[in-house]
């Protein structure tokens, strides 16, 4: 008769099995971060994989709080988990206990990356404060980065096509493996002898163990301690390392490098002939400006000159003096025309007008006109008055006349 086991039995069995076993007592295992969960209770649930297969994980949130995980842990890391591989007897599925969880390879060294990112973030030499400027007119670049490779030619290449007249001075630095943060931080220090006008410091694309050199304290300092300007030039635009936050400027490429550190010659030349057009447009207008400004000023000088008042009070005595003129001429031919009335009236009244008329004039020896010849007598002596003199005569008698009839 063939044995019978319950489901529990055969996971008790085995689960047996897995705790007499040495080797999964206490073992690490490598593989990519897969199916993470992060669970209320603090617990990490995950799956380890490679290309042949996957295992269930856990790590419990007392684990973990002990210092069994130092980062947080995210879809696709690689890592190392050492711990103890058992069953879960309710659901009779083995899988690995995980006590101690650390980055693998490239992820360690990107662990090493963050925790000097943040220390120096924290020290202060990212500060934009530190940030130089990049000279607009350079004459001397200076490049820290390997003789060979594409990383130098593409440099050169922008640079003296930019500005064919730029003087270039390269130090062939070490850029990858152990020695190559001191070759760098050793270029850094000889092009600031050599007085360069701007720096570019970097290397070619490739993996995060290529480009650690520009992840060292070293070159970080030299960097930031670095009294001429730094463009920073590592790798290709989605490769990132402390040099780029510590420099002065980070391009994406070393051909984008060599575009921010020099100046385009024939751009330059425009950039001249521009500046010397609006200076001359701009001081034409201010001398028309500054005429226009004279030419107020003169107008407000003569109004307000002593002399062209002296000139407004000759023009106004003119004026007077024409108007006085004019006042008496008009006064004096009235004065002349009532004057030329009564010398007609007086011609009028005149005796010598009635004399010339064939009248004459009669007075006695007291020089009274005879009117009457009641005033005479037999005996006195007249003067009569006619035109060419005076006849003298002695009255012999008179006679009365009413209005032609005698009497």
């Amino acid at each position: 008769m063939r044995s019978e086991y319950t489901v529990t039995q055969v996971n008790s069995y085995i689960k047996n099995m897995f705790t007499q076993d040495f080797l999964l007592r206490t073992i690490t295992i490598k593989g990519e971060v897969s199916n993470l969960r992060y669970h209320s209770s603090g617990h990490i649930y995950f799956t380890m994989k490679d290309a042949g297969g996957a295992i269930s994980c856990v790590m419990f949130r007392g684990d973990k709080e002990r210092g069994g995980l130092s980062f947080l842990m995210k879809e696709g890391q690689q890592i190392k988990a050492s711990g103890t591989v058992d069953v879960y007897e309710r659901d009779g599925k083995y899988q690995l206990y995980a006590r101690k969880i650390e980055l693998d390879g490239a992820g360690a060294l990107y662990e090493k990356y963050e925790e000097l990112k943040k220390r120096l973030a924290e020290s202060g030499m990212f500060d934009e404060v530190y940030k130089q400027p990049i000279p607009r007119y350079i004459k001397t670049l200076g490049i820290v980065t390997a003789p060979t490779g594409a990383a130098v030619r593409d440099i050169i290449n922008v640079a003296t096509r930019r500005n064919p007249h730029i003087q270039i001075i390269l130090y062939p630095a070490i850029v990858q493996g152990a020695e190559a943060s001191e070759s760098i931080v050793r270029g850094i220090q000889a092009l600031t002898e050599k007085n360069v006008d701007a720096m570019i410091v970097g290397r070619g694309g490739g993996s995060i163990e290529d480009l650690w050199a520009f992840n060292e304290e070293n070159v970080a300092q030299a960097i930031f301690d670095c009294p001429i300007p730094i463009i920073s030039a590592v790798g290709h635009e989605t490769d990132t390392t402390i040099a780029d936050y510590v420099s002065d400027r980070r391009a994406p490429t070393p051909s984008a490098a060599a575009e921010l550190a020099v100046y385009e010659y024939e751009r330059f030349l425009q950039d001249i002939e521009d500046y010397a057009f609006t200076l001359t447009k701009s001081m034409e207008s201010r001398i028309r400006a500054r005429k226009l400004i004279e030419d107020r000023l003169k107008e407000n000088l003569r109004l307000l000159s002593p002399m062209n008042k002296v000139r407004d009070r000759l023009l106004r005595i003119d004026k007077l003096g024409d108007a006085l003129n004019s006042r008496m001429d008009r006064r004096l031919s009235e004065y002349r025309h009532r004057l030329n009335i009564d010398i007609e009236k007086l011609k009028g009244l005149s005796p010598l007008d009635r004399l010339m008329g064939g009248y004459s004039y009669v007075s006695n020896g007291a020089g009274d006109n005879v009117k009457s010849i009641g005033s005479v007598k037999e005996g006195d002596e007249l003067n009569i008055y006619v035109t060419d003199g005076i006849i003298r005569s002695t009255v012999v008698g008179t006679k009365e006349i009413s209005y032609g009839k005698e009497k």
